[in-house]
């Protein structure tokens, strides 16, 4: 499945919205387009997962990346509306430690 983002921007966060599936496939897009965002902006960063429907590792990969970048330039990433499926990797691999997750 594909992934679809919905990007939008107020005077102190991008909001992404976040449709189908975050992958080996997907995840070089998703990694490229966030970044272009950020880069444009300089913002806080929310996901609405609530649209998200399976990420793998790749994907966790691409938000530790974009971790990275948001944290070195003094921004925030949350994750709001996360299903319990996904929510369970990120917390198997205890990213929900260095995350705002909130259901």
């Amino acid at each position: 499945m594909a992934l679809d983002l919905k990007i939008s921007s107020s005077d102190d966060k991008s909001l992404v919205e976040l449709i189908g599936d975050l992958d080996i496939y997907t995840s070089p897009e998703f990694n490229k387009d966030i970044l272009k965002e950020f880069n444009k902006n300089k913002k806080d960063i929310v996901f609405d997962a609530s649209g998200l429907d399976y990420i793998d590792s790749t994907g966790l990969g691409a938000f530790i990346s974009l971790y990275k970048t948001v944290n070195e330039n003094g921004k925030t990433i949350k994750i709001i509306g996360i299903k319990q499926n996904v929510k369970k990797i990120f917390t198997i691999t205890e990213l929900d430690k260095i995350f705002r997750i909130e259901d």
